[in-house]
């Protein structure tokens, strides 16, 4: 996708420190990007119901509402896309914010291309069309996935799989008994931007495997082969309905 199809898309900011929010402001404007600040939680929430952004940045350390709080009520009434501005290696951050819906987190401090280059990241994967649907697919005698519905069901009960979930576990279920690199993970269920965040793949891996698994320690259908990447359990696709 060339870089000017992102022009005239619309960004909140929320962030509390003015100079950030200025340099953000600008380094978004130069990109062809309209941007809109706000320096509180509150504010910052009234800007994306009025606004409706294609994207939203929210820093965690906002003086009224935390930035977890409004990402919060964001995800009970808008699909907007939000990044979460954080401290360098502040894990429990990061691991709070994707668990809360966070689309991806940017330590502080970022580079301008970095920041950029994620922004674009998250909108490709938000507009990129959803992946054939293969129907029911029958996985072993307890876990059984929905493509068309994107949920998967363990033992007959239904379990929602968040989009990014989703698209991990396709790419997963697409190639069963293949080992798949860190890389090509990261490449192909988030973009090349991210292919050295490991720990990214790690958070939702561990997700899934705590949605899907019997015992997400003894894992049966993500195994981890160490130093290299993962593989889904080799099953025989059947499809059902």
């Amino acid at each position: 996708m060339k870089s000017d199809d992102f022009r005239g898309r619309r960004i909140v900011v929320v962030e509390d420190e003015p100079h950030i929010l200025d340099l953000i402001r600008t380094t978004l404007e130069n990109a062809g990007f309209v941007v809109s600040g706000a320096t509180t939680g509150l504010e910052g929430l009234e800007r994306i119901r009025e606004e409706l952004p294609d994207l939203a940045i929210l820093d965690v350390n906002l003086p009224d509402l935390s930035g977890f709080e409004v990402l919060r009520q964001i995800r009970q009434a808008h699909g907007v896309p939000c990044i979460m501005l954080t401290v360098q290696d502040d894990e429990d951050a990061r691991v709070r914010g994707l668990e809360l819906g966070a689309d991806d987190y940017i330590g502080k401090p970022f580079g301008h291309r970095e920041l950029v280059s994620r922004i674009k990241a998250v909108l490709r994967r938000a507009e990129a069309p959803a992946p054939l649907a293969r129907n029911r697919v029958q996985v072993d005698e307890r876990l059984v996935v929905d493509f068309d519905r994107r949920l998967a069901e363990v033992e007959g009960e239904p379990v929602h799989l968040r989009p990014t979930e989703y698209r991990l576990l396709h790419h997963f279920m697409n190639h069963p008994g293949r080992l798949l690199s860190h890389e090509n993970l990261l490449s192909r269920v988030w973009g090349s931007e991210y292919r050295d965040d490991t720990q990214l793949l790690r958070l939702y891996v561990n997700y899934l495997r705590k949605k899907l698994e019997p015992d997400p320690s003894r894992p049966r259908y993500i195994i981890n082969e160490r130093g290299l990447g993962y593989r889904f359990m080799d099953y025989s696709p059947e499809s059902g309905d």
